[in-house]
């Protein structure tokens, strides 16, 4: 509307113009040589526009003509720019959807269209990666490391590659180069740390840790975790070099992490041999009540140094009801009573904390089982069976990280690199699973945790594994017997005669294979040679009990019954009109 206005206005003015000037009395006087003119105002002042028209346009004109070949030049360079964006961009489509050809022919289109263009160069390197070309990605990342825009681009591509190869030197010289431009890098930092604490120098690693909380790379609580498990990884390597420095590093490692398990079982052995119980105690506890652990309970129990086997029982007992019957380390402080009982000779102990995890033991049950036998009875046979339980049985926990699992914990997780990696769990490859298992238990090893233990069983010799009938070897016959069945259960008649064993001493016999009442092994008597008995004319062909043979009539066929003769079957069908009539049963 304001414009409409403003228009109208212009309009209003030139036409007041216009006709202020026709209305100007009186000529223009010319004179240029022989020439002379003398128009009207009106006249002259249209004659001196058309003029200023004709200027313009002929500046226009050569102004155009002038600017022209730099008008070419950037159409000519918006164009390719436009053409290498077109290839970049499809490009990294084609390297997200794994197609190497295309990714590779838009590579090089976008290198001849935008050679000057970062992302051209980021495609070209990835493009190949993913053809596998490692020489063209590495020549591709140094051209990135060299410029100034993409360095940290070409580093880090750069340090992939290394990885790749194997190159542990020349990846850490990269990491360190990318931090030293950028401490903020999230990729090396991490690198950097990961290496360090992986070459054991845990003073650089602190740096490190230091320098990501400046940068805000981590908050407050993880610096915190992870400075507490840097500093247990240096005071368990100085811990028989510089006791001293191992103490102080511990003693703040476990005030950052008190759950950190390895921390307070190693600040509470400090402790102890400083007569501080108290402190020891109530540092093991705190870690208890988080994560119970094994370690945790055998530093409870020898936090007073030069106790009995009892108090240690009674010691472990107390850190065991501090968990509650609900939770999953509930098991870690029954399994902890039952070592400390088998210490103390309180068998029945023992066996009352086991009995709830011998139905599906796992192999700390099945091993503590096995050392209760042997302890307390002596009996080698059940102990060997219980070893032989704890091969097929469930895992324990274990420290695992990315699923590798050490018998150790470790600062680190070398699959990774990743600190504070280790948790206490149970491994993915021990969990329980819907498929069948792949080894059942044997006959053997159910009849030796079945039999009753040695005191209650009387000498072996006193009591044979079977009867053993002497009959004389048989006599020919015109017509014998059927042959026997391998499988039939011998008779006491007709065994052939074989001489009995010696009597071996009763501790080996109860030691080999206890008596039960229903025996493991039995005597195969009738595998024993008979006498020499004529051969039979026939030999009749017995079947198996197991073995259901082949029926006799055949399969019954309908086709088959109508189409036989009259003379084979009664109700056969004959040919012709008679076998009309007998279908109607004429």
């Amino acid at each position: 509307m304001l414009r409409i206005v403003l228009f109208l206005v212009l309009i209003a003015l030139a036409g007041a113009g216009a006709a202020w000037v026709a209305d100007q009395p009186g000529n223009v006087v010319l004179t240029w040589g022989a020439y002379k003119a003398s128009p009207s105002i009106p006249v002259f002042v249209l004659c001196l526009g058309i003029f200023a028209v004709l200027i313009v346009f002929l500046w226009s004109i050569l102004t155009v003509i002038w600017r022209m070949p730099g008008r070419i030049r950037r159409r000519r360079h918006d164009k390719r720019h436009a053409r290498g964006r077109h290839a970049i961009t499809h490009g990294l489509l084609a390297i997200g959807h794994g197609d190497t050809g295309l990714a590779r022919r838009h590579a090089e289109a976008a290198r001849r269209h935008a050679p000057d263009d970062p992302l051209a160069l980021l495609l070209h390197a990835q493009s190949a990666q993913l053809d596998g070309n490692r020489d063209e990605a590495q020549r591709a990342f140094r051209a990135m490391a060299e410029r100034e825009d993409t360095r940290l681009l070409g580093l880090r591509g750069l340090f992939i590659e290394a990885q790749r190869a194997d190159d542990a030197v020349g990846a850490v010289m990269i990491a360190e180069e990318a931090i030293r431009l950028s401490p903020s890098s999230t990729w090396a930092s991490h690198a950097v740390l990961g290496f360090r604490c992986a070459r054991g120098d845990w003073s650089g690693a602190l740096a490190i840790l230091d320098s990501n909380l400046s940068a805000g790379l981590i908050d407050k609580q993880a610096y915190r975790r992870q400075r507490g498990v840097l500093l247990t990884a240096r005071a368990l390597e100085l811990e028989t070099m510089d006791r001293d420095v191992a103490r102080e590093n511990v003693m703040e490692a476990v005030k950052l992490a008190p759950t950190l398990v390895p921390a307070a079982v190693l600040a509470a052995k400090f402790e102890s041999e400083a007569h501080q119980v108290r402190r020891a105690m109530k540092l093991v506890e705190a870690a208890w009540l988080a994560n119970p652990h094994p370690d945790l309970a055998d530093a409870y129990a020898h936090v007073k140094l030069g106790d009995a086997a009892r108090q240690r029982l009674q010691r472990v007992e107390t850190l065991a009801a501090k968990t509650s019957a609900d939770k999953a380390g509930h098991v870690e402080g029954q399994l902890a009573i039952a070592r400390a009982a088998i210490d103390a000779s309180e068998f029945a102990r023992a066996r009352e904390v086991l009995a709830p995890y011998v139905n599906d033991p796992t192999q700390r049950v099945a091993l503590l089982m096995a050392e209760l036998e042997r302890a307390e009875h002596g009996d080698s046979g059940r102990a060997r069976a219980w070893t032989l339980r704890a091969v097929r049985a469930r895992h324990d926990p274990a420290w695992t990280a990315d699923g590798y699992v050490s018998e150790r914990w470790r600062p680190v997780s070398p699959v990774t690199g990743r600190l504070d990696a280790f948790q206490w769990q149970t491994p993915v490859a021990s969990l329980p699973s819907d498929k069948g298992t792949t080894i059942e238990s044997s006959a053997f090893e159910e009849a030796m945790l079945a039999a009753p233990p040695p005191k209650q069983v009387a000498v072996a010799n006193e009591v044979p594994a079977e009867p053993v009938v002497i009959a004389p070897a048989p006599a020919p016959t015109p017509t014998p017997a059927p042959a026997a069945q391998d499988n039939a259960p011998p008779e006491a008649k007709e065994e052939p005669a074989m001489a009995p064993e010696p009597a071996q001493p009763a501790p080996e016999a109860a030691e080999s294979s206890p008596v039960a009442e229903t025996p493991v092994f039995r005597t195969r008597a009738d595998l024993g040679k008979p006498a020499q008995v004529p051969i039979q004319a026939v030999i009749p062909i017995v079947r198996a009990p197991d073995d259901p043979g082949i029926d006799d009539d055949g399969p019954s066929d309908e086709f088959t019954e109508q189409i036989g003769t009259s003379k084979a079957h009664a109700k056969a069908q004959a040919g012709g009109w008679r076998g009309f009539w007998s279908r109607w049963g004429a």
